[in-house]
């Protein structure tokens, strides 16, 4: 039976738009941050849950030469089939919701951050307090995609052109991060939305947990 759980922010948004970079600004302020891509690396690895589901849905052109799974071959190939990425999720993200959620009930956090592109895709919507959506516009998506991971025109754009349009997230945000601007622009934003939590029904802020 599950107890008692920490304060939980659901973090979301669109490929590139700087999740990462306001989940790592979050850690800072104290909030344990769970990774959802770093969990589908473990899940995927040779000794994960999904490996074996993995390697025998898309066969050995997704295989490096160590046997591991190559994310980019797997990702050109998910990424320009949507049948494809439909399956590839359905391989891997029950055995993510379930590494996630038991990381949250194991937190002595105050505040756990869930990190994670399909979160209200997903169960995981369910354990979130509130959600938060960083944002910018499709132009810096792209650019962000070619100069920071190395992809092609043409794989950057099948990358957001695979995903929900933004706005559907923007909907049911309970906080929005716009970072589009500078870095110290999205930390300010970052930093007055956590001094608004109130983690405990009671009106209590974060600092005082």
């Amino acid at each position: 039976m599950e107890g008692p759980r920490p304060y939980c922010i659901g973090l979301t948004g669109n490929i590139a738009t700087g999740k990462t970079t306001a989940g790592r600004m979050l850690a800072m302020l104290g909030a344990e941050l769970i990774d959802a891509d770093q969990v589908a690396h473990r899940v995927m690895g040779p000794d994960g849950e999904a490996y074996e589901g993995v390697a025998r849905a898309f066969g050995t052109q997704i295989l490096a030469p160590d046997g591991t799974i190559d994310r980019r071959k797997l990702g050109a190939l998910v990424f320009a089939d949507p049948a494809a990425l439909r399956r590839l999720e359905s391989l891997v993200h029950p055995a993510v919701t379930a590494r996630i959620r038991a990381q949250v009930y194991r937190s002595a956090a105050p505040v756990v951050v869930i990190e994670a592109i399909k979160l209200l895709e997903s169960d995981l919507a369910a354990l979130c307090d509130e959600i938060w959506v960083t944002t910018c516009p499709q132009a810096l998506q792209l650019k962000r995609l070619m100069e920071t991971r190395g992809l092609s025109r043409e794989e950057a754009e099948l990358r957001i052109l695979a995903q929900p349009p933004q706005e559907e997230k923007l909907a049911v945000a309970d906080v929005v991060i716009d970072t589009s601007g500078t870095l110290e622009e999205t930390r300010r934003q970052v930093l007055r939305a956590w001094e608004a939590l109130r983690i405990n029904g009671k009106g209590d802020s974060v600092a005082s947990a």
